[in-house]
């Protein structure tokens, strides 16, 4: 998710909430701590330097029980962080406190913004000699007779 997507998907809602990607939800007292600009600058096993960037939004709970992030609220820390952001429409990355900090894509469902899990890969394959995915053609199918055509009592 951009960050533009993300402003537009708040200016519908009452309520904020976050889902894990278990389907659990964020506890409604959390708090966005941080808004950041992260820039990893790096080489691949390939030998090919890279440079992403991306708005990092630190979610974290405490017992705080009776704070509430509204989303116009939301929507004012998002402008704020525009002196540190810029205004480029940057790809959002969020931190969440589990046994560890958790690092996690953004979508949003319509009503919910959901957590997406995040994995690991190898950007130089070739260079690693590691096999491309197998590509396997699926044979045709081929309608036998008229049993499944309308009213070929199939079902």
């Amino acid at each position: 998710m951009k960050i533009s997507e993300m402003k537009q998907s708040l200016t519908g809602l009452e309520a904020i909430n976050f889902r894990l990607p278990n389907g659990e939800y964020l506890p409604s007292h959390f708090h966005v701590t941080e808004v950041g600009l992260v820039t990893k600058h790096f080489i691949d096993c390939g030998g090919v330097e890279r440079k992403e960037t991306v708005a990092n939004f630190q979610l974290w709970e405490a017992g705080d029980y009776d704070h509430r992030l509204a989303p116009q609220k939301f929507l004012h820390i998002l402008n704020l962080s525009e002196k540190i952001l810029g205004r480029d429409d940057l790809d959002i990355e969020v931190e969440y406190q589990q046994d560890t900090i958790g690092k996690f894509g953004l979508t949003f469902d319509g009503q919910d913004f959901i957590l997406t899990a995040k994995q690991t890969a190898c950007l130089a394959q070739d260079a690693c000699g590691i096999p491309a995915a197998q590509q396997f053609a699926l044979p045709q199918l081929q309608v036998a007779g008229s049993c499944c055509a309308p009213g070929g009592g199939c079902c």
